[in-house]
């Protein structure tokens, strides 16, 4: 993302192709026996008992049929909602619901005097394949391999990109690898439209896909999407996000745990096959947001791939080892912001790729600790950082990762209640939702986004996307229809009811994306573009300068199916994350006989009493008194933590207690003034109670 204007070849065979086999110039209102894109619904299909709605613009009556394609049969007959004008596309619309209708089918809708729609389905698994196209769209974006024809079709393609001879830029340098240093950095996705990979853009990417393993992992045991890896016995979902993460942690200096921001060219290559782009790749600056990204991720992915140490032997250690190494190298340093100015200011070469530069890291310190947290039952790390539960969440995206805890905490809620106050997460998590709930109600095309024009930026289909995200960790928790419907309508936005009136997600669908600014699609000479990737959607800042005619000023059209678009029409991961999580869940909700909502693996103890923990006097000179009280049958392991989370040799440490309670005097005479966190661990939890050392 964040592109500077490129030139960009013609492509004009590629375009003829693609127009004759999808029909790319379909008039906006054809006769009433043709087909009409003023009838705007989910272009790929409805599960039978979802909310099923679609928008028809400039309707001539207020009746509407859905009927059978050849036009046989007539199934359902209903009347629209009064027009309403959506100032954001600058329409006059009417909200038609045919939610009664179940029997499962392929159909058209019609209105007099208008035409009819493109074809949908009602099926008992129609989203599936969009589940599976939103997963596999990470295989397309794989970097260092070759992608086999039984694997990736008529897209397959040579290996590009080894990465196996990466370059320590300037500004990375260090004494154990000083500038120009040659590393090797393989695997991992392509981030977006360009060639390179990018930390902090993975950090919330990875997070959401192991999310959803974690969140529906019956659904996604038996998910296949034809990979490589899909005879072995990993999840197909896990190994994908495998490929990933195995280079995020080659990001991560040995020496001392930091994590390089990015692997990237000096600037954006062309239009080319991605084994063509044969420009050097560097490691750049580490960054306090690449670090926390980086650990609130491994330690996500800790727990997730515990139960399947017989298949990646050693792994969630692994994983832990370097979360523990990223977190203390952030805080150790807590403000080192990535400015690729200010950078190239006082560094060569200049470094002229998309920067992800986030300037507030509260939110990465906050998501590092709560996935910490979550996996170690550690709860110094939210003493350190405790979760904002003030006001409402809101919606995520790479620079704002607070509500990605906040999805986690809410899931892993029952753990959580000794530590956090699970009353005040729900009313925190709620009033976000219901507040979107409450602006899909009054909007009129029945969806969650265009109730404020600025809802149009860079990238807005990820934010359709990533609202549903948050309203399906409500839906688990309360079991409310209104936040799954949520869900439903903003996925029939992403495929097709919009004012665009294209299904942003390639190949699915009637008018869909065929230009994306994607340099592997453009380079093949396909007449398609890769499958199942979601395009970033209309956005109002325009940013790119194209000079192919973007749609009438209005926010909610502002988007162009050019490649030169890379402002409404580029794809990215984070976007493909929010796809794949929302259709995924949808499916894992909606299909009969419904799925369990949690793992059954969970990796510390719920449900239970957590110890007692006093310490006096507090502030602490040379020494400080603590006090355990066990209300069960168990043992555990007092000791005290500076706050790099290192354990200090003081008296008293590791005692072990059984029941009752237990006085024990730490001495802190020879430690540094400061905080520290007094730990005590049993099976029955862990207590953390902050001490400050004074003289």
């Amino acid at each position: 993302m964040f592109r500077k204007s490129e030139a960009i070849g013609a492509a004009s065979v590629r375009r003829t192709l693609a127009c004759l086999i999808l029909l790319c110039s379909i008039p906006a209102a054809a006769s009433a026996q043709g087909t009409t894109t003023a009838i705007r619904l989910n272009q790929v299909g409805f599960f039978p008992t979802a909310v099923k709605q679609a928008v028809v613009v400039d309707a001539p009556t207020n009746a509407f049929r859905i009927r059978t394609p050849d036009g046989v049969r007539t199934v359902y007959e209903g009347t629209m909602a009064v027009a309403r004008t959506w100032v954001s596309a600058q329409e006059n619309v009417r909200l038609a619901d045919f939610s009664a209708l179940q029997e499962p089918g392929s159909y058209v809708m019609e209105v007099d005097g208008l035409g009819t729609s493109y074809a949908f389905e009602i099926a008992v698994e129609p989203l599936q394949r969009v589940a599976v196209a939103a997963v596999k769209g990470f295989y397309f974006q794989r970097a260092s391999t070759r992608l086999a024809a039984q694997y990736a079709g008529q897209w397959t393609r040579a290996a590009g990109h080894p990465d196996t001879s990466v370059k320590v830029h300037a500004s990375a340098a260090s004494a154990s690898r000083p500038e120009g240093t040659v590393i090797a950095s393989p695997r991992g996705w392509y981030d977006a439209g360009d060639y390179n990979k990018y930390v902090v853009n993975s950090g919330i990417t990875t997070g959401q896909l192991l999310q959803l393993y974690e969140h529906y992992p019956a659904y996604f045991d038996v998910f296949a999407t034809n990979i490589p890896e899909s005879s072995n016995t990993l999840p197909d979902l896990l190994d994908e996000v495998l490929w990933n993460l195995r280079w995020m942690m080659t990001m991560q200096d040995p020496a001392d745990g930091g994590l390089y921001h990015k692997l990237t060219t000096a600037n954006f290559e062309p239009m080319v096959r991605p084994s063509a782009a044969t420009d050097q790749r560097w490691v750049v600056q580490k960054s306090t947001p690449a670090a926390l990204d980086f650990a609130a991720v491994a330690a996500l992915g800790a727990r997730v791939f515990r139960p399947f140490e017989a298949t990646v032997p050693g792994l969630a250690d692994s994983l832990l080892d370097a979360s523990f190494r990223a977190w203390n190298w952030a805080q150790a340093n807590p403000g080192d912001r990535y400015s690729q100015s200010a950078m190239n200011a006082a560094f060569d070469p200049d470094i002229n790729t998309g920067e992800y530069g986030d300037g507030s890291f509260l939110d990465e310190f906050r998501w590092a600790a709560t996935e910490l947290y979550l996996t170690t039952r550690a709860d110094s790390f939210l003493y350190m950082y405790p979760p904002s539960v003030s006001g409402n969440a809101s919606v995520p995206g790479w620079p704002n990762v607070a509500s990605v805890a906040t999805v986690s905490f809410a899931h892993h809620r029952h753990a959580a209640a000794a530590v956090l106050d699970t009353t005040e997460l729900r009313r925190h998590l709620l009033g976000l939702v219901n507040q979107l709930v409450e602006g899909r109600r009054n909007n009129p095309y029945g969806v969650g986004i265009g109730n404020a024009t600025n809802d149009f930026y860079w990238g807005s289909n990820s934010y359709v996307a990533n609202q549903a995200y948050m309203t399906l960790a409500a839906y688990r928790w309360t079991r409310d229809a209104r936040y799954l419907d949520f869900a439903v309508a903003n996925l029939d936005y992403l495929l097709g009811r919009n004012a665009t009136g294209y299904s942003f997600v390639t190949d699915h669908g009637d008018k869909v994306p065929l230009f994306p600014h994607h340099r592997p699609s453009e380079s093949d000479g396909i007449a398609r573009p890769v499958p199942g990737l979601l395009v970033g959607g209309p956005n109002a800042g325009r940013e790119d300068g194209c000079s192919y005619p973007y749609p009438p000023n209005a926010p909610a059209k502002s988007y162009v199916d050019s490649v030169c678009s890379y402002a409404s029409n580029e794809i990215a991961i984070n976007w493909q994350s929010s796809l794949a999580y929302l259709a995924g869940a949808v499916a894992a909700h909606l299909t009969p006989g419904g799925l369990p909502l949690s793992t059954g693996r969970e990796t510390g103890p719920e449900g239970v009493s957590s110890p007692g923990l006093e310490v006096w006097p507090n502030p602490a000179g040379s020494s400080v008194n603590v006090r355990v009280r066990m209300e069960q049958g168990m043992q555990g392991e007092l000791a005290l933590y500076d706050m790099l989370g290192r354990r200090t040799p003081t008296g008293g440490s590791e005692a072990f207690f059984g029941p009752g309670s237990h006085d024990v005097a730490l001495d802190t005479a020879n430690l540094a003034p400061g905080v520290y966190f007094a730990r005590f661990v049993s099976a029955m939890g862990t207590r953390t109670v902050p001490i400050v050392v004074v003289r």
